[in-house]
């Protein structure tokens, strides 16, 4: 029985730190589908970036794996501002179903570049020392890797919720929003507001993605392959809602590592009855709103 519950408990660590490092790929999706009104479907691909221009400093440029993170998500950053202020301006003026059919678009022209410029093969970044083996939490032995996973996301969704509730970056994004005629009358530039806030969503899923390679490791399809995930994350939190996203990433991580477990017959189809059922009892998700 002490094995038992101890096994139970690393796997529930294990659901938490992927559950953390799907809402950090998936909680740009929300400010960006639930915020600004746009549906990206080339959200993923960002995450896919940021993990190859890591690798790419790695590999490269031989540098450390602490120093590739913060290069990689800084490199992704740039490019999404270069497309928001280019193709994505399209994007804007387009009705959803537009949105939708562009961003895939986008999304499949990547694929296909760094199919040539990376190779097929499926890639991952090498961890550092300090990140490999396990430490011992009490009576269970847990991965390092998923714990700094954890904790690196804990930091960082607390940061995000600071700046969008408590700073007036936040206060100048929901005016922007909510009626951007008179958040220009009274001198807030809604495109600079919009296009940080785009730059800001795709450098989470960069940082995601390349903290991330262990558990989803990297390749050319990454992006489309691994958009459903993201886009179950945001429909079971309830479309525009961090806590939301927070809650369903942290439910849906738990539920795929324990259903693996115990479930193994299902393998990783349980966490698509899962959100079957999530859905059919609130269809506007878990924290969603009328409206």
């Amino acid at each position: 029985m002490p094995n038992a519950f101890s096994t139970f408990l690393t796997l529930t660590v294990d659901g938490i730190s992927y559950g953390m490092m799907l809402f950090l790929i998936s909680v740009g999706l929300t400010i960006t589908l639930g915020v600004m009104r746009v549906v990206n479907l080339m959200h993923s691909a960002f995450a896919m970036m940021g993990g190859y221009f890591a690798l790419w400093c790695m590999q490269a440029g031989d540098l450390h794996y602490f120093v590739a993170l913060p290069l990689g998500v800084l490199a992704t950053m740039a490019v999404s501002l270069v497309l928001e202020r280019t193709l994505y301006q399209w994007v804007y003026q387009a009705n959803p179903l537009g949105q939708l059919l562009i961003t895939i678009g986008m999304a499949f022209v990547l694929t296909a570049v760094v199919k040539n410029l990376a190779g097929p093969q499926i890639q991952s970044l090498s961890l550092p020392e300090i990140l490999t083996g396990q430490m011992s939490l009490g009576s269970i032995n847990v991965s390092v890797y998923r714990v700094f996973v954890l904790v690196l996301s804990v930091v960082v969704a607390g940061a995000l919720w600071l700046i969008l509730e408590f700073t007036t970056f936040g206060a100048k994004l929901r005016a922007a929003v909510d009626n951007p005629r008179m958040a220009r009358c009274v001198g807030i530039n809604v495109p600079l507001v919009f296009s940080v806030t785009f730059a800001i969503g795709c450098g989470l899923a960069a940082l995601g993605g390349a903290v991330g390679t262990q558990m989803l490791p990297l390749e050319p399809y990454y992006g489309l392959k691994y958009l459903v995930l993201v886009l179950i994350v945001v429909a079971v939190g309830g479309v525009g809602s961090l806590k939301g996203s927070l809650y369903s990433a942290l439910l849906l991580g738990l539920i795929d590592t324990l259903g693996r477990y115990y479930v193994p017959a299902l393998g990783g189809f349980i966490i698509y009855l899962a959100v079957l059922a999530i859905l059919l009892a609130r269809p506007r998700g878990l924290v969603g709103h009328a409206g």
